[in-house]
């Protein structure tokens, strides 16, 4: 049996990485760095980010996939705007890849820390009823992991916490979720690498507000702007379909369950 000192020691380096990344988060949101993530800054920025891009695209890769998993792993705001910069700055197919692959490793990151920090102990801990939720959930993990990925409804944090929590196994969820994001990550690349003809009135005044060396200039860019009713119900569509699984196999063990 472990004594008191091991029981703590073990508990300290348990929480350690999550309370890590509490901490940074809070910090950077404290501060108000996360607000950096948006067009303002980029188009601020412009001549110098692009030539950066021009002349180092692997190195502009590798630090965009760094960001874009460093904002996933604190769960920061910004995740979108982090995937329309990669259409815009490296075209569809590459910023596409680029944005899912920061995607996914960050969501891997946060979702394996709050996995060792909470998940089986929270599994223990749940009454029956609780107990048998996440064993359903377990069942058809990769189904349902499927569905939240497909329709972005719940936010993209919370989808990285709860499986943790739930005890999905990491290959369920990793795979799961990069599947599920490619749909709406190339739909938000494709929609910032045709970012200046959708908001070129925009674009023009606040470059024409740069130019008279205001300092309150602004650009604000909605993401909805490019989410079509047509585009949202394909997004719920292809959620309904990954659905499907589940409800045939529950739709099964129903009827065979009178026979038995």
């Amino acid at each position: 049996m472990a004594s008191p000192d091991q029981a703590r020691s073990s508990v300290i380096r348990r929480f350690m990485p999550l309370a890590v990344i509490v901490l940074v988060a809070g910090v950077v949101i404290a501060l108000g760095w996360h607000r950096q993530l948006s067009f303002e800054t980029l188009e601020r920025h412009h001549a110098v980010i692009h030539d950066f891009v021009d002349r180092n695209i692997a190195a502009a890769l590798g630090g965009y996939i760094v960001l874009y998993i460093v904002v996933v792993a604190l769960s920061l705001p910004g995740a979108v705007f982090l995937t329309l910069a990669g259409g815009m700055l490296f075209g569809v197919i590459v910023g596409g890849i680029a944005a899912a692959l920061g995607a996914t490793i960050g969501a891997i990151c946060i979702f394996l820390v709050a996995k060792s920090a909470f998940g089986e102990r929270l599994i223990r801990r749940a009454g029956p009823r609780a107990a048998k939720l996440i064993d359903g959930f377990c069942a058809d993990a990769f189904n349902y992991l499927l569905f939240l990925r497909l329709v972005p409804v719940f936010p993209f944090w919370l989808v990285n916490l709860v499986p943790a929590f739930a005890g999905v196994r990491l290959k369920i969820f990793a795979a799961a979720t990069a599947i599920g994001i490619l749909p709406a990550t190339f739909v938000f690349a494709f929609l910032g690498a045709s970012l200046e003809n959708i908001i070129a009135d925009e674009l023009a005044d606040f470059r024409g507000c740069l130019s008279a060396g205001r300092t309150h200039c602004r650009l604000d860019f909605n993401p909805q702007t490019g989410a079509t009713v047509k585009l949202l119900a394909a997004f719920a569509l292809l959620g309904v379909l990954a659905l499907v699984p589940v409800l045939a196999r529950r739709m099964r063990s129903r009827r065979a369950g009178p026979a038995e």
